[in-house]
């Protein structure tokens, strides 16, 4: 409607004009040799603003033309993200790659290749996901940012970490610093190659940028120490430099605490595991630790035993201590206290562990019948537990 009326006062002002003209008298002359036109005034003036108006609207008609070839594109890639977002994938995808296909913006072809990638991966088409991301690349390549990232979330999807890493640090190449949703990308795709100092790493980062999920951010962190203490369990030198770099209050977490025991004792150095083991009890009770201090037993238990009888007068009806200080003087044959303790133990905490170890002590002392019958009395136990 614009149009027409536009076509209506181009042709009402070119009359206006050659009304006007009609007054005019003389001549005007146009040479293009070896043509030569002579044209009363008037006339050159109507013809020129003729030729004019039909310049400009052939312009705009073709302008029109041209740009409804980028709405239809606009069109199609909004069409796309709606139908992605509703979980129309095979819509997605095709309003996606018509988009990718139809524009002359490289931001909407690499919008609309991202669309498609995703949509395609959803639908398991891999290979056709792959294709759209290359064609982004070739098509949008200064929209590497957009494409990059897609890249690597989709192969993080397939497992596939070692490309998602390779993708990333192409982008990191850029310069400038990362957006957090890029690395947490990049601390999955640490997780999943197992790199636990990189992800150590990144959680240091990531727990000072906001928004993130702080809660989140540091279990990963915990997890990966956890598996970084299982990794240097086979050299006690980088044990002992990883335990160190350790702050004092990771030292006291439980957790860790017990991972970093067992790995001592895996190791066979027990005066460290016990060492850690006594200052972490002495900070914070662990029944876990308890249990853990009456294995890998040298030449020190007798040190040991003091300790834990110490911890016993603040906690005299603990089962755990009890089993504890049994097996510890079971190992130094001290009987009598040994066969207390158990006994204390299990009338305390009834279990499986305290009924073998008073069947062992027995069978130590020669009598068979009581072994056997605490044997029984364990095995009796743990079946009612399965139940």
């Amino acid at each position: 409607m614009k149009l027409i009326l536009w076509v209506l006062v181009l042709f009402a002002a070119a009359v206006a004009v050659a009304i006007v003209a009609q007054d005019l008298t003389g001549h005007a002359s146009i040479v293009m040799p070896p043509y030569e036109v002579d044209l009363p005034i008037d006339i050159f003036i109507a013809w020129s603003v003729a030729a004019f108006f039909a310049f400009y609207i052939i312009v705009r008609l073709l302008l029109r033309v041209f740009g409804y070839r980028q709405r239809k594109a606009d069109n199609q890639l909004l069409s796309g993200i709606k139908a992605y977002f509703e979980g129309n994938f095979n819509q997605a995808k095709k309003n996606g790659a018509t988009a990718l296909k139809l524009s002359n913006s490289s931001e909407t072809k690499a919008i609309g290749a991202v669309i498609a990638a995703r949509a395609a991966h959803q639908l398991g088409e891999i290979t056709l996901g792959n294709e759209y991301l290359a064609a982004a690349e070739q098509q949008a390549g200064d929209e590497r940012s957009l494409r990059l990232v897609a890249q690597a979330e989709l192969l993080l999807a397939d497992g596939r970490h070692e490309d998602a890493l390779e993708a990333l640090n192409v982008l990191y190449s850029t310069g400038g610093l990362q957006q957090t949703a890029v690395l947490q990308l990049e601390l999955e795709a640490q997780k999943q190659a197992e790199n636990w100092d990189a992800v150590i790493e990144l959680t240091d980062v990531l727990a000072k940028r906001h928004p993130v999920n702080k809660v989140l951010i540091s279990k990963l962190r915990h997890e990966a120490q956890l598996e970084n203490i299982k990794h240097k369990a086979s050299d006690l030198e980088s044990l002992n430099k990883y335990w160190a770099s350790l702050s004092s209050m990771e030292q006291s977490d439980s957790k860790l605490v017990v991972a970093i025991t067992r790995a001592y004792m895996a190791l066979g150095d027990c005066i460290s595991a016990h060492k850690i083991i006594e200052k972490s009890i002495d900070e914070c009770w662990d029944d876990e630790l308890i249990i853990l201090y009456a294995e890998c037993l040298d030449y020190h238990v007798s040190r040991q035993i003091e300790c834990a009888e110490v911890w016993l007068k603040s906690r005299p009806n603990n089962g755990h201590l009890l089993l504890t200080l049994g097996k510890l003087c079971t190992h130094c044959e001290l009987w009598g206290k040994a066969q207390n303790y158990l006994e204390a133990s299990l009338s305390v905490e009834p279990g499986l562990t305290a009924h073998f170890a008073l069947a062992q002590l027995n069978e130590k002392l020669g009598k068979h019948e009581l072994a056997m019958n605490h044997y029984n009395k364990g095995i009796e136990f743990a079946l009612k537990q399965m139940r």
